[in-house]
């Protein structure tokens, strides 16, 4: 077995161990913005594309995933199914016009396109306007498997969070990944090679509003509630925070990242209050001018240039 698989099912490991000493709810909570921010990767890291917009894919989802479980009475699987799927439609319909644009123009619209969804949250009545949607009923699982439990919960989102990675995994390793990469790092030479870089740009766009999605109506099914917050501009910025500073272009860097984040925010709000938001521009700061591969880019970066050095010695 090489030393990536060893490192890998050694996570998994600590993932079905971690309830048994840290906090279900807080280890949830983090794999649920670790794979919004493996989602918000594969677009930044692979693709090249800065979407300042994501939000409006995770807070839809949210919304709708707890609206089909609350009103609609849906078993929790398909809830989540459906609020998933709305954030791909929605990814597809905002990848349409804004893969039209490059660079800050593209930023741009999708924070345009994302404040229109962040209104029409704040004025729908199914919404909750600024209360939120409340009380959604957990649910079981497959019928039987009653998911209030803290704990059968945590394994069902553990699950989700297993699959939708090994889907990103895949997907970047893959050919349809690699000319991703090519379009991040030359899109002209893509083109004079005969790719569709709109289409690929489209399918990016989708794949990682629709993972996002699955994210948010993952979260929402913790807490048992969605709110403006999950749709708000500011989520957007965090995601793109916890990216860089993990590592962007790196698979597992989004992780670490998503880890430091909500741990730090989890500890510091009861201690520093509304300082946290300065503490974490603090720290987005420091990771562009100190280390601007992110923690796992720098960490991989150093074992090369001793391996480098062993091997020359």
């Amino acid at each position: 077995m090489s030393r990536k698989a060893l490192a890998y099912a050694a996570l998994l490991a600590f993932g079905l161990a971690a309830p048994l000493f840290i906090y279900p709810v807080l280890v949830m909570k983090i794999l649920c913005f670790a794979l919004f921010a493996c989602a918000f990767n594969l677009l930044l890291g692979y693709t090249g594309l800065l979407s300042f917009g994501h939000a409006a894919f995770f807070g839809t989802a949210a919304y709708v995933a707890g609206h089909a479980l609350k009103e609609w009475g849906l078993p929790t699987e398909l809830g989540l199914l459906a609020g998933t799927a709305a954030a791909g439609l929605l990814g597809w319909a905002v990848g349409s016009l804004a893969i039209r644009r490059t660079g800050i123009y593209f930023a741009m619209v999708t924070l345009a396109l994302a404040q229109m969804v962040y209104f029409i949250f704040l004025q729908a009545s199914f919404t909750g306007g600024e209360d939120g949607l409340q009380g959604v009923p957990r649910g079981t699982l497959l019928g039987f498997v009653d998911l209030s439990d803290d704990l059968n919960l945590y394994y069902f989102v553990l699950a989700i969070f297993v699959f939708a990675f090994w889907l990103i995994y895949r997907t970047i390793h893959s050919p349809f990944g690699q000319i991703l990469k090519a379009i991040r790092e030359n899109e002209p030479r893509a083109i004079s090679l005969g790719y569709d870089v709109a289409k690929y740009k489209l399918l990016a766009f989708v794949l990682s509003a629709t993972l996002a999605g699955l994210a948010g109506a993952t979260k929402m099914l913790v807490f048992k509630f969605a709110t403006l917050t999950d749709a708000h501009w500011h989520l957007s910025g965090e995601v793109v925070l916890m990216t860089i500073l993990g590592g962007m272009g790196t698979v597992f860097g989004p992780v670490v990242g998503s880890s430091v984040i909500v741990t730090l925010q989890n500890e510091l709000a009861d201690k520093v209050g509304s300082l946290v938001t300065v503490i974490m521009g603090c720290i987005f700061v420091i990771c562009v001018l100190a280390f601007r591969r992110g923690i796992v880019g720098e960490v991989a970066a150093l074992y090369q240039r001793v391996v480098g050095k062993r091997a020359r010695g």
